[in-house]
């Protein structure tokens, strides 16, 4: 194999455990939004803290799914492609949340 085959290879199967890492992350975030719109009593008040538990949702499908990936070992297998774009619709949730609590609040 060439250095950039070897390279390339180790890309890919690092994938699904850079989604993995970053949506338990971003999970957690999700919930101390959610704990803390909670707390302050904010949450009956804005559409934020729906948001939120959308977006950890499927953040906490992302992990499920990136898991599953690391756990089957083929690099490009559909659940890693699945984990990656509905992290990314967890992420615009997350971020959607947070732009609806900061709008709401004026």
């Amino acid at each position: 194999m060439t250095p950039q085959a070897t390279s390339a290879q180790d890309v890919a199967m690092q994938r699904p455990t850079h989604i993995l890492n970053a949506a338990s992350n971003l999970l957690g975030i999700a919930l101390l939004i959610i704990a803390g719109l909670n707390v302050s009593h904010i949450a009956d008040k804005s559409f934020a803290d729906e948001t939120a538990w959308l977006a950890a949702v499927c953040l906490a499908t992302s992990c499920l799914l990136s898991y599953l990936s690391l756990r089957r070992g083929e690099p490009g297998h559909r659940f890693e492609n699945w984990a990656d774009r509905i992290f990314l619709l967890g992420l615009i949730m997350l971020i959607g949340s947070i732009v609806v609590l900061a709008i709401g609040n004026r």
